[in-house]
């Protein structure tokens, strides 16, 4: 394989926060075991030994954490794990660490580590305290953003690399601008904006969070507009989901399986060696395999990961003459909805008035980025 993908649970759905919205939490309990621990070391050792034999002469393998909560685990295991990973590596396989956090157990000596180390860390920070307080609470049911926020102040003293992870949920999707303005304020270059989820098996739009398909799509142009303006005066931050049309339009690959409606990007890893296609799908009917029963090149090709891309093509009926399919392409399938007539996109609509609103300056853009390809 050139490339490998890993999303790492290395503390499974364990977490020191109670989100209202946590869709993690939602899974684990659809499984038919919650939690699957902390990671051991031994089991490390199998993730690393697996990549490395999967992995071609001159390939890359990225290593990404997430939860639950990743530090839940500690900081001895990611000094552990990463050395590991340096030390056995084969000589010319580059790798990439990152780790998605909400950020409340960090301190000095995870600053430090982090620095020195090169992980990209995504921080969780709906937007701005009053919002993010209404779902990101604590075991007590208080906020977290002050902790978060000094959090974040010493991983920039650190020069640490981050990106701000935003949940857009109901209340967020009606302040845009005070999310992104706020966020800009917080010294953040680069934003990840993600709709909020519900519960599995529920109809959508039923939660105090829910976020609504027409809500969505006028969230998504404001933010446009605010976005392509900075990027008009000079001023661009990078905001993942606009990232990734710009380079579909350039012939590039997007960086998300779910922007361009393509499975089977990564890996997830669960903190006792289970591995599943997809993040969304850690569920016990999409496990494909355990590390150290069955090599990683075989799990790709099971019977599981066929059926689970298999699924991903079966795009929804309004994808034949929708103009912008080369963009979405039917979008991430655990957003679509099923009826007797098929699959359907649930923001479906969002997307439709995202395109409408901006296909002209998303044409613009990547006019003058391919103009200064061609001149380097």
């Amino acid at each position: 394989m050139k490339s490998i993908n890993f999303l790492i649970k290395p503390a499974s759905s364990l977490c020191n926060l109670r989100c209202r919205y946590c869709f993690y939490a939602d899974e684990a309990e659809n499984r038919s075991q919650a939690s699957m621990g902390l990671m051991s070391d031994e089991t490390a050792e199998l993730l690393l030994q697996e990549a490395y034999r999967a992995v071609d002469d001159d390939g890359m393998v990225s290593f990404a954490f997430q939860g639950g909560e990743p530090t839940v685990i500690g900081l001895d295991f990611f000094r552990r794990f990463t050395a590991m990973a340096k030390e056995r590596k084969p000589p010319r396989v580059r790798l990439s660490f990152s780790i998605q956090t909400n950020g409340t157990l960090l301190d000095e000596d995870w600053a430090h580590f982090l620095a020195g180390e090169g992980y990209l860390v995504g921080i969780s920070m709906d937007g701005f305290p009053e919002v993010h307080n209404q779902n990101r609470v604590d075991a007590q049911g208080k906020g977290s953003w002050n902790r978060i926020a000094r959090s974040l102040e010493l991983l920039k003293k650190h020069r640490v690399m981050v990106n701000a992870l935003c949940v857009v949920t109901a209340a967020c999707a009606r302040s845009p601008q005070k999310a992104y303005e706020n966020l800009k304020k917080l010294g953040f270059e680069y934003m990840q904006f993600i709709a909020c989820l519900d519960p599995i098996g529920e109809a959508r739009g039923g939660r105090p969070w829910s976020l609504r398909p027409a809500a969505y799509g006028q969230f998504l142009c404001r933010l446009f507009d605010l976005w392509y303006r900075d990027w008009e005066r000079g001023q661009y931050r990078s905001i993942r989901l606009f990232d990734d049309y710009v380079h579909l339009l350039l012939g590039d690959r997007a960086s998300t399986c779910a922007t361009c409606g393509r499975c089977g990007a990564y890996f997830v890893v669960e903190a006792d060696g289970s591995v599943y296609p997809c993040d969304f799908f850690a569920l016990d009917r999409w496990k494909i395999g355990t590390l150290g029963q069955q090599p990683l090149e075989d799990m790709a090709q099971s019977e599981a990961v066929r059926r689970f891309l298999a699924e991903g093509k079966e795009k929804p009926g309004e994808c034949g003459a929708c103009p912008w399919r080369t963009l979405c392409d039917g979008g991430c399938k655990n957003d679509w909805i099923l009826d007797e007539q098929g699959p359907h996109n649930y923001y479906c609509e969002a997307f439709r008035s995202l395109f409408a609103h901006s296909e002209e300056r998303f044409a613009r853009i990547a006019r003058e980025e391919r103009q200064a390809r061609r001149q380097k």
